[in-house]
């Protein structure tokens, strides 16, 4: 959602990322495949799943397949 480490820390100490529906205060706090993140970007909020982990940082097209996206669901 964000490219560097330090801009996904910022969200998390502003309040703009919730875990499994609690909003979190920790940068560090651990997240595991299943969560599911809420992540306030800008002006849009974006609802993804955590399906897996990569053991190597990659670009972005290699991240997707790392979540899903819950907003693209129908109802």
């Amino acid at each position: 959602m964000v490219k560097a480490r330090t801009s996904a820390a910022e969200l998390v100490e502003r309040g703009y990322v919730r875990i499994n529906g609690v909003r979190e205060k920790s940068p560090g706090h651990a997240v595991k495949p299943g969560d599911v993140l809420t992540i306030a970007l800008d002006n849009s909020v974006r609802v993804m799943k955590v399906i897996a982990f990569s053991e190597r940082r990659g670009d972005a097209a290699a991240a997707r397949v790392l979540y899903e996206d819950l907003q693209s669901k129908p109802d």
